[in-house]
């Protein structure tokens, strides 16, 4: 028995108790720090599969982001769980008979980690053969979301972006806070002086992750994210006020909407110039350097389009405690 197999076993039994504490405990706090610790497993059972961009963006979204935005909107509904008077009987069932046929599908599927999966004998042996003549970079997961399917990252950052306006639509906007009209925010002297120190090197590492997708685990999804986690940690020590000085919420989105603009215009430049929608061959002679400027420009479109949404979102669920909202 090796030791990965063991690793996997662990992890995977980790996963699973997680899971039921998930549908057992009834303290919503509990809950959202169980979620935090299923995601960061989830993770790490991605790492341990060699998918290290798959295990990036769950880490930044799902141990991150995610449980931050859930205990924002913890501040406005509260903790405790209001008992259900409804029988349980029929959803525990419809559950159970899912369960098992989800588990009646897997007997099909070919072995874990097997060579001859379908998976591994249609596009994916072309994309790792061809990649590195036709994109010119060595993360074949960054050639496969920003050149080969790069339509469908489109779809995916204009899903984001619309999420974005369905929270606005919901919830209101934020307006910028007058002197008079701040809202009172408990000063904690210790972390804000830690934050201080941590902020500036984690929107560093953003900018990092940003521009290095190219040749390592990385992108403008997960550059979005911690950028937009550097600035909800300095709303949550400084208050919103404080955030909204320095980043107004018109200017994040009309920001949210630029990001996405970019995307798809670097498509629309490409048709102007003779090619296909989002084929970058056309925009400079040397194939090669387009490809490369062409997945710099619509990566720094979904980089600005997720963190100015999540931004938004985070604006629009703390604002919902008091003050400043907008109908």
């Amino acid at each position: 028995m090796s030791i990965e197999f063991l690793i996997n076993i662990v992890l995977l039994s980790m996963l699973v108790a997680t899971a039921v504490t998930l549908v057992v405990v009834r303290d919503l706090l509990a809950s959202i720090m169980l979620t935090s610790i299923y995601g960061l497993l989830s993770a790490s059972f991605f790492v341990t599969m060699d998918a290290v961009d798959v295990a990036f963006t769950e880490a930044a979204v799902g141990a991150g982001v995610s449980p931050l935005l859930l205990l924002m909107t913890l501040a406005v509904v509260g903790r405790a769980e209001k008992p259900g008077r409804r029988r349980l009987l029929m959803p525990l069932l419809l559950v159970g008979v899912t369960g098992a046929l989800l588990i009646i599908g897997t007997f099909d599927m070919p072995p874990f980690g097997s060579p001859d999966a379908p998976a591994h004998n249609h596009v994916a042996p072309r994309y790792l053969e061809a990649s590195a003549g036709e994109i010119g970079i060595p993360n074949v997961v960054t050639s496969v979301l920003a050149s080969y399917r790069a339509f469908d990252t489109l779809g995916e950052v204009v899903v984001i972006f619309t999420a974005g306006v369905a929270v606005l639509v919901i919830l209101g906007r934020v307006r910028r806070p007058r002197g008079d009209d701040d809202i009172p925010h408990e000063t904690h002297t210790i972390p804000q002086i830690v934050s201080k120190i941590l902020i500036p090197p984690i929107l560093l590492y953003a900018l990092y992750v940003q521009f290095h997708g190219e040749y390592g685990p990385g992108g403008g999804f997960q550059a979005g994210v911690i950028f937009a986690a550097a600035i909800m940690l300095y709303g949550l020590l400084y208050g919103l006020p404080a955030v909204i000085r320095v980043i107004p919420p018109p200017v994040v989105e009309v920001l949210a909407a630029c990001g996405v603009l970019l995307f798809g215009l670097t498509g629309v430049l490409s048709l102007l110039l003779g090619a296909n929608f989002l084929d970058y061959h056309a925009l400079l002679e040397d194939r090669i350097a387009a490809q490369h400027a062409g997945i710099i420009l619509i990566e720094l479109g979904v980089g600005i389009a997720v963190a100015s949404v999540i931004i938004t979102i985070y604006y629009a669920f703390v604002g919902q405690r008091g003050g400043g909202i907008v109908k």
